[in-house]
């Protein structure tokens, strides 16, 4: 696992997650929106999606349904980062097949683990 697409129009915290990703030796691509994701799905294949819920358009829980619903994208893991931390966003990023859900502001620890645990 080596390559990483962040879904994030919050630029402060596009620029701390793609921190920690690059100092962990990850290659990162980035996107702002369902439009640019799908643009850098087309051209790359990442191993992992970091996913945030409230972006512009369509929401990061929809763009979760589709890819998780497109036989070429279903099987990368996502993983939601989301200010909306309660309970019932957890429940419906699981439902929509997420396989992970953190809360920002995100901690440099909590991403490695779920990293971790995600690519054995």
């Amino acid at each position: 696992m080596n390559t990483i697409l962040v879904v994030e129009d919050g630029l402060t915290d596009r620029e701390i997650i793609n921190g920690y990703l690059k100092q962990a030796g990850y290659y990162v691509i980035n996107a702002i929106d369902a439009d640019e994701t799908k643009e850098k799905l087309s051209q790359n294949k990442p191993d992992l999606i970091f996913l945030d819920v409230i972006l512009p358009g369509k929401s990061g829980f929809e763009i979760c349904r589709e890819l998780k619903d497109n036989p070429t994208t279903s099987q990368i893991p996502i993983i939601f980062c989301s200010t909306k931390n309660s309970d019932v966003d957890k429940m419906w990023g699981t439902m929509l097949g997420a396989d992970a859900y953190l809360a920002k502001p995100i901690q440099k620890e909590a991403l490695m683990d779920v990293i971790k645990q995600l690519s054995h």
